[in-house]
């Protein structure tokens, strides 16, 4: 087992920034007060969190009483899919609408809706796992209540027209949801320019903390609550707020803002370099979704011949920290639905790795994780039986 550690999973999760853990502490000890009390204990905690929800509504073109803080992306979706279904249940077979590559935290709620008297359309995506906007707008019928498409991909990281969908929306009169949970914080979103009504937030994934994540609702839309049981969050989601995390959130998303554009570029051409030399060094690897349209990060890529778990060990092993596909799936036996929707073989599909660069990638920490894939698949591939 090799001593080197290279973290090649930021799409799973991130560390969190020195910075943003600074920013957090005071709130577990001197500013620990709850934010729904009235005395000057309590005042530094709600502070803390009225100055987090105006840093994330700067980052979305938002305003401060548009963000709803939740416990992390999965909340967020379902929130936002259920609040919506909830506030119009008893209308006439509401209809939704979302793709056949959205996260599981949409997809199931929009499966659980399906049999609680909701109809429900999922668009197909192309071989390169980009929604169509005409398929969107051909779904849309009169009884559309909402259209739920994630901007950026979790697997294969391709990023969706959200413009385009969102403009179709608005003029249709339907809500129009994102997952933005892999996007927020690597590429620009104007919820006003997007035509967004509702948009998914994860701390997580862009130098956070676990646990805290907020859902944008534009001012105006009807929306039922998930979580009953208290006034908070102006009563749209019960609950004691989890001040440190959403301090935490609120400096991650403002470091991210300042550092987007630099980083995205930096990150962008590793990740070229990465895929040519990819290419080049190993036979038979299939590029799996869009070469220009995906996120600056995302390295996901399918071995022909051997499975993606042995390789994803044999990469552990050197100290390389990766992903077979979404962190959500470990475990899976069958390829992804996500790698089924772009119509990959089985036999290609199984060979499926997801590296995700972040802040700490150097071209050495890849450079070496060409060169240990390079000899892992060369053995695997002499022991395999996948033709």
């Amino acid at each position: 087992m090799s001593t080197r550690i290279i973290y090649l999973d930021h799409s799973a999760t991130t560390p969190v920034d020195p910075a943003v853990l600074d920013a957090m502490l005071p709130f577990f000890t001197s500013g620990f007060g709850n934010p729904a009390s009235i005395y000057s204990l309590a005042t530094d905690a709600r502070t803390g969190v009225e100055g987090s929800r105006k840093q994330l509504a700067a980052a979305l073109n938002a305003s401060p009483d548009e963000i709803v803080f939740t416990s992390g992306g999965t909340e967020s979706d379902n929130t936002a899919i259920k609040g919506v279904f909830a506030s119009c249940a008893s209308g006439v077979g509401p209809h939704l609408i979302t793709t056949a590559i959205e996260h599981h935290a949409v997809l199931e709620p929009f499966g659980t809706l399906a049999h609680t008297g909701a109809c429900v359309d999922i668009a197909p995506v192309g071989s390169n796992g980009i929604v169509d906007p005409e398929d969107i707008r051909k779904l849309i019928k009169p009884e559309t209540v909402l259209v739920s498409v994630m901007h950026a991909n979790n697997e294969i990281g391709s990023i969706q027209p959200i413009s385009e969908i969102g403009r179709m929306c608005r003029e249709a009169g339907v809500l129009f949801h994102t997952d933005a949970v892999q996007a927020f914080g690597k590429l620009p979103i104007d919820v006003k320019a997007m035509n967004i009504d509702l948009l998914s937030i994860s701390s997580h994934k862009l130098y956070g903390p676990k646990g805290v994540g907020a859902l944008y609702i534009r001012r105006g839309t009807k929306i039922g609550r998930l979580l009953e049981g208290g006034e908070q969050e102006r009563g749209r989601r019960g609950g004691t707020l989890n001040v440190p995390g959403i301090v935490g959130l609120g400096i991650a998303a403002s470091i991210a803002m300042q550092r987007m554009s630099l980083e995205s570029e930096t990150l962008k051409a590793m990740r070229d370099r990465f895929f040519d030399e990819l290419l080049d060094r190993i036979p038979d690897v299939h590029i799996t979704g869009d070469r220009v349209h995906r996120m600056p990060n995302n390295v996901h890529f399918c071995v022909k011949g051997i499975e993606g778990e042995p390789l994803l060990l044999a990469l552990d092993m050197a100290g390389i920290c990766g992903s077979a596909g979404s962190a959500c799936n470990t475990g899976a036996v069958e390829p992804s639905h996500v790698l089924t929707a772009i119509g990959l073989p089985t036999n290609v599909a199984r060979g499926a790795m997801r590296l995700t660069l972040g802040r700490s990638t150097t071209w050495d920490d890849l450079s070496y994780t060409l060169d240990v894939m390079q000899e892992a698949v060369s053995g695997l591939r002499a022991l395999s039986a996948i033709p």
